[in-house]
């Protein structure tokens, strides 16, 4: 009996304000309904359908099945492009994520024009991407360049950077480093975040420097850590600009990324069906390195009240 009266309780029909609120309510949506619907979830079911179809855009789809993903295992460029992606990933990461809480640390001091030092290691962020590409370009030019220069003045023999095969991942990683401020805003608002009587109790029990940093600093701002980790997996899976108008995938295909490749697929060989089935194969990589971070977040995020081991 109780329970019926729950349901009917959940079930009373609604008043004519609250239902004018409801119907306020949709109408203030609707437009973003509207736009996720259109341009966010169509185009996602669209392209799973032509990925399992040969579909050059100026035909009609055939529907294939899996063949496109079968053809995906004996592609030399796929796994060319997959390879070059995976190491930017793996290495682009970590560097610009010790790289930026190193200058937010640096951020952190409380010295004279330090405002001016934050704003100027942030303002990179705000230059285009094509803007930063060209402006490497001139950076990584073997004979006039500005690093190849520098290196010359100290004694060392510049590499051709975006002209050899060996040298033109490193150059597009180095350059990836370029945007560290925007990690570096966000671990300076968590550092800021950080209790003082923190530090003074771990003062208090004879912790050093060093101990401080390690034993209150590092837990406290693991889920910054998490953050740009999760974030900086989904953005370098995805980097195209730098590949697609400094060195077109060259020499060599050395930097041929994965989503040049996809571009490559269909907007040039207008291979629509292949390239979301290119498209499907990234999503779940990214899906997958995404929730092996969730996962292992549980070992090594620290949040403040949790009690590890109860979620």
């Amino acid at each position: 009996m109780q329970a019926r009266a729950v349901v009917r309780a959940g079930r009373r029909r609604m008043s004519p304000s609250e239902r004018r609120e409801a119907i306020e309510g949709y109408v203030s949506i609707s437009p973003w309904l509207f736009g996720l619907v259109i341009f966010t979830l169509g185009p996602i079911v669209a392209s799973l359908y032509f990925s399992f179809t040969e579909y050059e855009v100026v035909k009609t789809p055939v529907f294939i099945g899996l063949d496109n993903y079968q053809r995906l295992v004996g592609d030399r460029l796929f796994w060319q492009s997959l390879k070059v992606t995976g190491t930017y990933v793996g290495v682009s990461v970590p560097v610009g994520i010790l790289l930026s809480f190193a200058v937010a640390l640096l951020m952190n001091q409380k010295v004279r024009l330090i405002g001016f030092f934050r704003t100027a290691y942030y303002m990179p962020n705000l230059v285009p991407a094509v803007g930063s590409a060209i402006l490497w370009i001139w950076i990584f030019n073997p004979e006039f360049g500005l690093l190849n220069t520098f290196l010359a003045s100290i004694g060392i023999q510049g590499p051709l950077w975006l002209a050899h095969s060996k040298w033109a991942l490193p150059a597009l990683i180095i350059m990836s480093l370029w945007g560290v401020g925007g990690g570096m805003l966000i671990y300076l608002a968590g550092l800021q975040g950080i209790p003082t009587d923190l530090y003074e109790a771990a003062e208090v029990d004879g912790a050093g420097q060093w101990r401080r940093f390690l034993h209150v600093t590092v837990p406290q701002m693991t889920p910054v850590l998490f953050f740009n980790l999760v974030m900086g997996i989904i953005g370098s899976f995805q980097v195209f600009t730098a590949g697609y108008i400094m060195t077109g995938g060259g020499p060599r295909y050395a930097t041929y990324f994965y989503v040049l490749y996809l571009y490559n697929n269909a907007f040039q060989y207008f291979r629509m069906g292949y390239a979301s089935a290119l498209a499907w194969i990234l999503a779940i990589i990214i899906l997958f390195f995404t929730l092996l971070v969730f996962r292992s977040s549980s070992a090594w995020v620290y949040y403040e009240g949790q009690l590890r081991g109860r979620g």
